[in-house]
């Protein structure tokens, strides 16, 4: 099984190009993912990223039943849709359930698992079955060397374009610690690695309602990620988060994108260079 993955006309994987998986949170509106799209595209290609837009069309991981949870299945697909088409970018959403799973797969280039699905054994299947991409989140419950388990359910099920992602392990009440032994771990499965890095940043419950979180240190959790280095990074950014329906005390500004991407993408390179550890 090859370490490498195929998403669209993009090759994934050690030796590629870094990805970068990001939008925000969840869709708010056509016109501003449309904006959120276009502007990372450019970071992205500018930095020299592969890279792959993320939207929620749907979130059922909520802290309070009155969250918003997104425009729903149908309406935010035809928004993915439209990114990908005008935008010209492959485009990535979560599935919560094996219902969602034909029809998402019908639209989107990446079928994501979210981190506290990721055990769930009849949902890698029918991912692992559409024949699409999969990004499987790592639960935070979950030891990174137990990812190798997902992916052989994932490929007993004729599953092959495979990434796993790392998003934090929980660390006593309402905080989240990212073990960077875990990466080297979670490669025994043979698939690329990626770091979430600002849900590794979540403070869960923090704000009673809703989570909080740490946007600040993402830089430093980005360069420390790319000295491994990760195959790629995957991160939630909006143009003002502190108005975002979603993950607003975690997700980076989109002012602060540039910079990190820059500073990320010339520890990666290095990193590659030296070969590694």
């Amino acid at each position: 099984m090859a370490d490498t993955v195929r998403i669209a006309d993009l090759e994934v994987g050690p030796g590629c190009a870094p990805l970068l998986v990001a939008g925000p949170c969840v869709i708010e509106s056509r016109d501003e993912t449309m904006e959120i799209a276009r502007r990372v595209a450019a970071l992205a290609d500018a930095h020299g990223f592969q890279f792959v837009f993320k939207a929620s069309y749907l979130k059922d991981n909520r802290t309070s039943a009155e969250s918003y949870r997104g425009p729903g299945l149908d309406a935010g697909l035809e928004i993915l849709a439209a990114v990908r088409d005008l935008v010209g970018c492959p485009v990535l959403s979560d599935v919560h359930a094996v219902a969602e799973v034909a029809p998402a797969a019908e639209v989107l280039d990446v079928l994501q698992v979210p981190a506290f699905l990721c055990r769930q054994t009849s949902l890698i299947e029918a991912v692992a079955r559409s024949a699409r991409p999969v990004n499987v989140k790592k639960g935070p419950f979950v030891a990174p060397e137990a990812m190798v388990h997902v992916a052989g359910k994932f490929r007993a099920a004729g599953g092959r374009d495979l990434l796993l992602t790392e998003r934090g392990t929980t660390f006593g009440y309402g905080d989240l610690v990212v073990d960077f032994r875990g990466f080297s771990r979670m490669r025994a499965a043979r698939c690329p690695v990626v770091l979430d890095v600002t849900h590794s940043l979540q403070r869960p419950g923090a704000l009673g309602a809703a989570s909080g979180g740490e946007p600040d240190l993402a830089p430093l959790l980005a360069r420390a990620a790319a000295a491994v280095p990760v195959d790629g990074f995957f991160l939630e950014t909006h143009p003002d988060p502190a108005r975002a329906r979603s993950d607003a005390a975690s997700m980076l500004p989109l002012d602060a994108l540039d910079a990190m991407l820059g500073a990320v993408a010339r520890i990666h390179a290095l990193a590659r260079e030296i070969g590694p550890a």
